[in-house]
């Protein structure tokens, strides 16, 4: 697995990638952190994977501007309405996308035995080629995509505190992306995947 070492807007085969690792500045994202932390009704459901049920390996919360719902692999997921706290950091990510935001899937990544594993965002609700801005919060994770044909095309990127991941373009249908489990000691981390789901 390669190193994906970028910084601004990089076309890979059948995917766009933007990756800002200082997207918010570091004082203030500790304290958004801090206060995710604290505020958001985490809970950890079910998961269904190959016809079998598990515990999901982290815990979630989702909030959304219009009450829709979000469905992946068998959790339906309600959303609250979203906190003042969110508010102007999703106008900075919106900006940066270039296109407003319905819905925020927030994951708290306990330690390295939570992970997420091999999936696109894919979704039906989500739409043709959905644009997944992800926010990382605390503890750096390494994240893997690898391409679903071209089997050599595979890379690896630190995703940092403070750090945006916007993807985009057809990547979802032609790329699976992954959080795997680390046996190196990692802090906790807060990654907030802003979508829309019109």
């Amino acid at each position: 697995m390669q190193d994906l070492d970028i910084q601004g807007l990089v076309s890979l085969p059948d995917a766009r990638i933007f990756f800002d690792p200082h997207f918010l500045p570091e004082k203030e994202a500790d304290l958004l952190f801090e206060r995710l932390l604290k505020e958001v009704p985490w809970q950890q459901d079910d998961i269904r994977i190959f016809g079998k049920t598990y515990p999901q390996p982290r815990l979630t919360s989702l909030y959304g501007n219009n009450g829709r719902t979000y469905t992946y692999s068998g959790i339906t997921m309600h959303p609250a309405p979203f906190p003042p706290v969110l508010h102007k950091v999703q106008r900075a990510v919106e900006k940066e996308a270039g296109q407003g935001f319905t819905t925020c899937l927030l994951n708290l990544y306990r330690d390295g035995n939570d992970s997420n594993g091999w999936h696109a965002d894919n979704e039906k609700e989500l739409g043709q080629n959905p644009v997944i801005a992800s926010l990382s919060l605390g503890g750096a994770r390494a994240f893997h995509i690898k391409h679903r044909s071209q089997k050599s095309l595979r890379y690896r990127l630190k995703l940092t505190h403070g750090s945006l991941l916007i993807m985009g373009g057809s990547m979802q249908h032609y790329w699976l992306h992954q959080i795997p489990k680390t046996k190196i000691p990692v802090e906790k981390r807060i990654n907030l995947t802003f979508r829309q789901i019109p």
